[in-house]
């Protein structure tokens, strides 16, 4: 679906099969049809040129038309939608492009003639419609409309690169020194024990949240307490004050009032050296509310602010304006984001164009990686194109106005299903860590999201979202401990920007205060519900399509109110929301809970994403809903009640918490051929015919791509889970079954497995060579049982082995790295045995370590075989801080001594996993 054209897509498919002649539609309702399927074709291309024209380049009256066609075809969906679902009762949907069996039901319909006549009259209305849009469209010449020129942008595909640039912070050093002087080095003695507040100001784009963040990962180390806290826009002085507790100590107090948070803050704060910084402060009232908590005790506590506002920035402290990168700066950050840094050197670009577009991108980071974006690959005659099409020849146009036009170019570029995907995210408030799995599947709930050829939806739409990840129109957020990038934030002025957009094509209404509420559009087809406060008795729900509580709610409007909904997205309701008439959501297509899901969840029938948050329980009418693709239960167990599972035979993914004994889902397994994503955190195997009916199983599931299971109890069958016969298939990426398989991990091979990024194995040999070969593997976790004695070193790796790998855990001591491998590591985690009749020596070369150029964090696990002298252990510490310390990126160092004298315990674990065997 395309936002610029309403529901004009789907809509046309409909009329298409309305019109066969077998469906009995009276004759002159037919060529009624036909009338209006051949006026909305013509409106559907005119609405296409018209959205890939900026919305303030439009012309008044061709917005206006736009705006009606697309209201229209709305409506005219929701009639169809309501006449399909009254045909089809009880018996469970189609899919979009395959109506033909469900329109041949309608002719028993269209015989009556109460229900004959019925659609007669409201065919004759729409058409009026029609033919009043089509006689504009002539007059208004809207077929005529230009289109945008550019050509259509292809993703870079070399994301992990383009992390690792992002990452590169061009300019920092210079503002990171600064600050530091600014917070440290103001004299001494009581002058220096003084608290110390300092605003970062500058305008949005420049980089104040990474420039703050930066100076706290530096500098948190020496001091007692710390804490990183976003603010945004319409605060929430409890939220903040809860954040900030939560950031120090772990724990919230939803039940205490601001007064009380302020004390219990005070309290923690009294006799402490504080680090705290105070993200995008807009106002001066959330600043005054948290200074009431600030505590000077004379121990030489920080503050940092960060600020857009100058009158708050000077408010709140002693105000350091951010500079726009210098143009040297400008230009290696420019050209670090053109293809990676494998493009052209920038002296060899049209140096006209070259310089003006930096030059007015004005230094701001945000505007030179997006047109960097932008202009990546493009040939060089286009440079000039873009520059004169997004008005840089404007001299008095400021740096903001010309940042906005760089994101608005960039966003009318992208292909009309990005734009769509990128405008619903304007659902999302400030600051929101959106969740990569959730917002995939929101769009398919959408319908944003359409089946192609061999391709599931969920693959389909993170394609999507890696396009948007690559035009730098979303920030990736990425798990630092296993390589995954799950999820996105969205810059401010990204988000500025799309719910402007938004706002101004009706495509998603944010309820956030009550003039929000009031001045919400009659005909609003997308809520966003941000504040709990809001008066929802004011909005008509009609014609509401997607109803998204994205923030804690009270409760919800009541689901009688609705009659078209799709989608209904409540990621935190409290107890107090109820699911009355949830069954009569016949057209809903994505629901998300956080609450036990009612049985007439199965009336459901064209339901196609489960998300239950909450819920311990599934009922038995899920069965139902064979259109689901997604049901995703992390907090729920599958119980030997509960053997239906192979019923969901359109089923994805499925996220389960606990398998329990004697369930037969070993065996229903097999029936989810479609399954491309298994997760589950408990697996109960309790016999050996159903070990066999699991490994049979997952030789069925061709399609599989991520096989995620943390843990498997094997019961009775002496810790063996034998996949005979298994060979995983090609397009497999994740691999984690942590559990004993004899000789499963010699059976895989690099060259049949070339996507496997992901490898989670219980091994039997030292040797971990074999897993070197994978061309895509950034992250590997081996386990292995260590004996009762001794200890136990896992074989090293190979020059030129494991290119990509960027984590590496394993329960026993690596040999030693040698130059040219793992030239990608980042992240490691091994353990070592610490014996007093070696004096404390470890049987580790952690000089190899200097071997890994892209070091960044090592954690190493320390163990003793029964006891050991206390001299010995701190000289065995000191030695592993001594040398990690030597590598020239003083990478962080992790340290554990927690598993003192469990040698010998560890080695009698009867299982791997049994995580209470091994005390962690």
């Amino acid at each position: 679906m395309d936002h610029a054209t309403g529901a004009m897509g789907s809509l046309l498919l409909k009329l298409g099969d309305l019109i066969v002649g077998e469906y009995k539609l009276q004759t002159g309702v037919k060529e009624d049809v036909e009338y209006m399927k051949r006026e909305l074709t013509s409106m559907y291309i005119a609405l296409r040129k018209a959205g890939d024209i900026p919305r303030d380049q439009l012309d008044l009256q061709v917005k206006s038309w736009a705006d009606e066609v697309r209201d229209l075809s709305y409506m005219m969906e929701d009639i169809i939608d309501k006449f399909l679902v009254h045909v089809e009762g009880a018996e469970p949907a189609v899919k979009p492009r395959k109506l033909k069996r469900l329109m041949e039901k309608m002719g028993d319909l269209f015989t009556k003639s109460k229900t004959r006549h019925e659609i007669s009259e409201e065919i004759k209305g729409i058409k009026a419609r029609v033919q009043e849009a089509a006689d504009r469209r002539d007059r208004y010449k809207v077929n005529d409309v230009v289109a945008n020129p550019s050509a259509a942008i292809i993703a870079d595909p070399r994301l992990l690169s383009l992390y690792k640039d992002k990452k590169d912070l061009v300019g920092i050093d210079g503002p990171l020194n600064e600050l530091t002087n600014m917070l440290l080095s103001d004299g001494h003695g009581d002058v220096e024990k003084q608290l110390k507040v300092v605003s970062i100001f500058g305008f949005g784009g420049l980089g104040k949240t990474t420039l703050a963040k930066a100076l706290f990962d530096k500098l948190q180390s020496p001091f007692d307490s710390s804490a990183f806290v976003p603010v945004g826009r319409n605060p929430s002085a409890k939220k903040l004050l809860n954040d900030i507790l939560f950031e120090i100590n772990k724990n919230t107090y939803p039940e205490l009032d601001e007064r009380q948070l302020i004390d219990k803050l005070q309290v923690l704060l009294k006799n402490k050296r504080y680090f705290i910084v105070i993200d995008d402060i807009w106002d001066t009232e959330a600043w005054e509310i948290f200074k009431c908590a600030l505590v000077n005790n004379c121990c030489g506590s920080r503050i940092i602010t960060t600020t857009r506002i100058l009158d708050v920035a000077e408010k709140t402290g002693e105000v350091y304006r951010i500079k726009s990168l210098s143009n040297d700066l400008s230009k290696e950050l420019f050209h670090r984001r053109l293809s990676g840094g494998n493009s052209k050197n920038p002296s060899d670009l049209p140096a006209k164009v070259y310089d003006k577009i930096l030059h007015k991108c004005g230094g701001v980071p945000l505007a030179i990686i997006t047109i960097a974006s932008l202009l990546d690959n493009k040939p060089m005659e286009f440079w000039s194109k873009i520059y004169n099409s997004i008005g840089f020849g404007h001299e008095n146009n400021s740096d903001v106005d010309n940042t906005r036009k760089i994101l608005l170019f960039s966003y009318y570029d992208l292909p009309c299903h990005l734009r769509t995907c990128l405008l619903h995210m304007s659902i999302y408030p400030e600051d929101r860590l959106i969740k990569k799995d959730d917002l995939i599947w929101l769009w398919v709930g959408e319908g944003f999201i359409q089946e192609e050829p061999g391709l599931g939806l969920f693959e389909i739409g993170e394609r999507y979202f890696n396009e948007l990840l690559n035009k730098s129109m979303l920030l990736p957020v990425e798990n630092p401990d296993d390589g995954f990038v799950s999820g996105c934030r969205l810059h401010d002025i990204v988000l500025d920007m799309i719910c402007q957009l938004a706002k101004e094509e009706n495509f998603v209404t944010i309820l956030d205060s009550n003039d929000a509420c009031t001045s919400a559009p009659t005909n609003a087809r997308r809520l966003s519900m941000r504040n709990k406060e809001v008066p929802l008795a004011r909005i008509i729900m009609l014609q509401v399509r997607s109803f998204n509580a994205i923030d804690n709610v009270d409760k919800v409007p009541s689901l009688s109110c609705f009659e078209v909904l799709r989608v209904l997205n409540i990621q935190n309701s409290s107890s107090s929301t109820h699911l009355e008439h949830l069954g009569k959501l016949v057209h809903l297509r994505y629901l998300r809970i956080g609450i036990q899901v009612p049985d007439e969840i199965g009336y459901l029938k064209f339901l196609q994403v489960l998300n239950l948050a909450g819920s311990t329980e599934l009922p038995q009418s899920i069965s139902l809903l064979n259109q689901l693709k997604c049901l995703k239960a992390e907090y729920a167990c599958l119980t030997v009640e509960q053997d239906w599972i192979g019923k969901l035979t359109s089923l994805e993914e499925l996220w389960v918490l606990k398998v329990d004994f004697s369930s037969n889902f070993a065996i229903e397994l097999g029936k989810l051929t479609e399954l491309r994503r298994l997760q589950i955190h408990i697996l109960y195997l309790d016999s050996v015919s159903l070990v066999k009916a699991w490994s049979r199983s997952l030789v069925k599931l061709e399609k599989i791509q991520v096989i995620d299971v943390l843990c498997i109890s094997s019961g009775d069958t002496g810790g063996n889970v034998t996949l005979e016969g298994y060979v995983p298939p090609q397009q497999l990426r994740v691999f984690n079954l942590p559990h004993r398989q004899p000789g499963l991990y010699a059976s895989i091979k690099s060259s049949w497995l070339p996507n496997l990024s992901h490898l989670s194995l219980h091994v039997d040999s030292p040797d971990v060579e074999i897993f070197g070969r994978f061309p895509a593997l950034v992250y590997l976790s081996l386990y292995k049982d260590r004996p009762v004695q001794g200890h136990h070193v896992m074989g090293g790796a190979g020059v030129g082995l494991f290119p990509k790998l960027r984590v590496y855990k394993t329960r026993a001591t690596p040999g030693p790295f040698l130059p040219g491998a793992m030239p990608s590591l980042e992240f490691l985690e091994f353990w070592v045995d610490v014996w007093t009749s070696r004096d404390g020596n470890i049987e580790f070369d952690f000089g190899s370590l200097l071997t890994l150029p892209m070091l960044q964090e090592v954690t190493i696990w320390m163990l003793s075989g029964g006891s050991i002298k206390d001299e010995d252990w701190r000289k065995a510490k000191e030695t592993v801080r001594h040398t990690v310390d030597s590598h020239p990126n003083r990478p962080t160092l992790h340290l554990s001594d927690s598993l003192r004298g469990m040698a010998k315990h560890l080695g009698m674990a009867k299982h791997l996993d049994d995580p209470d065997a091994y005390g962690v």
